[in-house]
């Protein structure tokens, strides 16, 4: 029975409107008399002795909850004969269903935030003494108000668990597509189950279809449809992670929301970790004039999303998948088409603008940064002739076959251990009129750098003399890929990942292996699963640090000592670290990290010892970190915003004084600055043009910008190497 407008509860809260109806009852918005405010009144029609003594001790459990992504339970009560209530916190805006029947599918950016704001809330759930479980997690209860935050809503199926307890509420309830197998009875739920949950809700939200029903897939009557085939726009890195929550095994996901939450921000690269409640997304638009408000209601499911599990078992045993209904924005299409003469007549303005302040002011200069000194001014940067667009010849190498690493558990490799003497033939270095940049005087090796590029057509290591004579030589030729190179310090031998497509900032699913410069001795490094990337060889020749996501599913920093292949593993167990970086003694190492929220540069000694921030840029992101030669100074790369244009930054401790500079480049991008072995030069990743990525050099101080490789593919990774004994 449904209450009427106006009716009177308890003698304290007045129906206003009903908000939805599902199977198991009605949400109200009504009026608390006593305290004068909007509250959410959620009705249960089980009205038997067992499950209203269940349902007061629920009550009471949940209105103890205290946090920001989740609605208070400000009181419960039961009408003989009537039905159990419970009385939540109002919130204001649109749930999750209806943002994506406004807009369409969400971005990836909403979407991991929307995913990491319910994981904190499910996470507080899950942690509690007894623990909570939701158990209905669907677009229609993640609620965005008008600020923009982001609330779990609705617990009128929580279920709280206690030892030797199979369940603790008389009744359950599915929605095909969003509900875990076990919820239709086929074991015990648990918090795995409201991942499970939230996976599906994040699915639906990115491709606009409910996934296939869980059910009928542990049934293997079908199958899930990989979002990228329904969302090919979608990140690869994100659809992999909302794929492993949904397994139809608990086993086969993530264990904790925490860990499901980790993976989320992994996906988008060192995506700022918030403090608990501050995950915040795009307001929805304001309710129209004179309208009647339900844009703002609190949502429950209808009849055909929301069924009783008397419903479900007395359905046929084959189970159909629920019918894909795509999001219809037809209409907001046309809306939308209204506006785009004025947004390109904005475009076209501010590229006025730009050229008309490139104009007037040509003469922007560069900041120089000293190593040891502060910025100064250049009077004027250096004009350099580039390189000729002719296509450079591409040396034919015999496919390169990767065997599968080792397991750690399968004990030392042989190869690890002997020392490899092998003379490559150097590549010529020709001295430049414009910009001189010789070997160190100890060795022929400083005059050369390994880079990643695709100009093959699968991404593979190049090398390139740093003058910029003769031409690339390909080193690698396996067919999975390889990038991310780095010198061993004889400069006789790289380590790199595969497989590796592209560029990316984690790289799940990879490892370590080993090469000689000339392109012999392929060795894999032992691996578990995960994915193992970051290689950063130490200055004695014994470690490798390297970022993993083996064991959490989140970058952490481990080492592998290479005299008996031994794995330390330096992270906190719950950090989330990046792109080891040796200090030139051997004894510290620079990391990425978001241990403190934003992401920034800290130190560690090289047993994972003594953690320390190192930067203080407030909220802009570091990466990329690299020591300078005397080990003074640690240079990375830094944005403003994620996605932005990246600088070059450094940063140095004075006499105990922290002092930060940026180079001034104008608006030229800079990526993965290295130092020469003299510490001279800057080897580093540049797309001034806006698209074609090429490897460039410039002295320590920002002058004499060079290109070095000019080809239409996507050069990145250059590392300079040492000089050769």
């Amino acid at each position: 029975m449904v209450l009427e407008r106006g009716t009177l509860i308890n003698n304290r809260y007045r129906v206003v409107e009903i908000l939805g109806q599902g199977g198991m009852g009605s949400v109200y918005r009504a009026i608390d008399e006593n305290l004068g405010v909007d509250v959410a009144l959620k009705e249960n029609l089980f009205t038997t002795e067992e499950y209203a003594r269940q349902f007061r001790r629920e009550a009471v459990i949940l209105a103890s909850l205290r946090h920001p992504n989740l609605t208070r339970v400000t009181d419960h009560f039961v009408i003989e004969g009537q039905g159990q209530y419970l009385v939540m916190d109002y919130i204001e805006g649109e749930d999750l269903r209806q943002r994506m029947d406004r807009i369409g599918t969400l971005s990836d950016d909403d979407v991991v935030i929307i995913g990491a704001a319910v994981c904190d809330a499910l996470n507080y759930l899950h942690t509690r003494l007894p623990p909570i479980v939701h158990r209905d997690i669907k677009p229609g209860n993640v609620k965005i108000t008008p600020q923009g935050q982001i609330y779990l809503v609705d617990f009128g199926l929580a279920k709280i668990i206690q030892a030797g307890q199979a369940t603790t509420t008389g009744a359950r309830a599915m929605t095909p597509g969003y509900s875990p197998p076990e919820q239709y009875g086929t074991a015990r739920t648990d918090h795995r189950s409201d991942l499970f949950s939230l996976g599906a809700t994040l699915y639906a939200a990115l491709t606009g279809v409910i996934p296939e029903d869980a059910l009928a897939r542990a049934m293997d009557q079908t199958e899930l449809t990989p979002i990228r085939r329904r969302n090919p726009k979608t990140a690869r890195r994100l659809a992999m992670v909302i794929e492993k929550s949904l397994a139809v095994r608990p086993d086969d996901r993530y264990q904790d929301a925490e860990e499901f939450k980790q993976a989320l921000l992994g996906v988008r690269a060192f995506t700022p970790r918030r403090n608990t409640g501050e995950y915040i997304v795009a307001p929805p638009p304001e309710p129209p004039e004179g309208g009647d408000g339900m844009s703002s209601a609190l949502r429950v499911a209808s009849e055909d999303e929301y069924i009783p599990v008397a419903k479900v078992r007395s359905s046929s045993p084959v189970l159909s998948t629920p019918k894909e209904q795509p999001f219809l924005f037809a209409a907001r299409r046309k809306r939308r088409s209204s506006i785009w003469p004025m947004v390109s007549l904005l475009i076209f303005l501010l590229g006025l603008s730009g050229i008309a302040a490139y104009r007037l002011f040509p003469g922007l200069s560069a900041q120089v940064l000293s190593i040891l000194s502060p910025v100064e001014r250049n009077p004027g940067m250096i004009a350099i002739a580039s390189p000729s667009s002719t296509p450079t010849r591409q040396q034919v190498l015999p496919t390169q076959t990767l065997e599968p690493p080792p397991t750690i558990e399968n004990g030392p490799i042989a190869s690890l251990t002997q020392t490899i003497r092998i003379t490559p033939t150097p590549l010529p270095i020709q001295p430049t009129e414009t910009a001189t940049i010789s070997p160190t005087p100890i060795g022929g090796g400083g005059g050369q750098i390994a880079f990643s590029s695709d100009r093959s057509g699968t991404t593979q290591i190049w090398l390139v003399n740093a003058d910029g004579s003769g031409d690339p030589v390909q080193i690698t030729n396996v067919s999975e890929g390889a990038c991310q190179p780095d010198w061993s310090p004889d400069g006789m031998r790289l380590v790199f990942i595969s497989p590796c497509v592209k560029n990316e900032d984690q790289y799940p699913g990879a490892g370590l292996f080993l090469i000689n410069v000339d392109g012999t001795g392929l060795t894999p490094l032992p691996t578990v699963p995960g994915g193992d990337f970051d290689p950063a060889w130490s200055p004695d020749g014994n470690f490798i640090a390297f970022s993993s996501m083996r064991n959490s599913g989140r970058p952490r920093i481990y080492s592998i000592d290479l005299r008996d292949n031994a794995v330390t593993r330096l992270s906190g167990p719950y950090s989330y670290d990046r792109q080891p970086a040796w200090s030139p003694d051997g004894e510290q190492i620079a990391f990425v990290t978001t241990q403190k929220g934003p992401v920034q540069i800290w130190t560690m000694n090289k047993d994972g010892s003594n953690q320390a921030i190192y930067t203080r840029s407030a909220d802009a992101i570091n990466t990329h970190p690299v020591w300078s030669r005397d080990g003074e100074v640690i240079l990375f790369n830094q944005v403003d915003t994620d996605g932005g244009i990246p600088f070059i930054v450094a940063v140095s401790y004075k006499d105990g004084q922290y002092s930060e500079f940026r180079f001034d480049l104008g608006s030229w991008p800079v990526r993965e600055a290295r130092y020469s072995p003299d510490g001279l030069w800057l080897v580093f990743e540049s797309w001034p043009a806006g698209s074609n990525h090429d490897i460039y050099v410039m002295s320590a101080s920002g002058a004499a910008r060079t290109r070095l490789t000019d080809w239409e593919r996507i050069d990145f990774d250059p590392i300079w190497r040492p000089a050769t004994p």
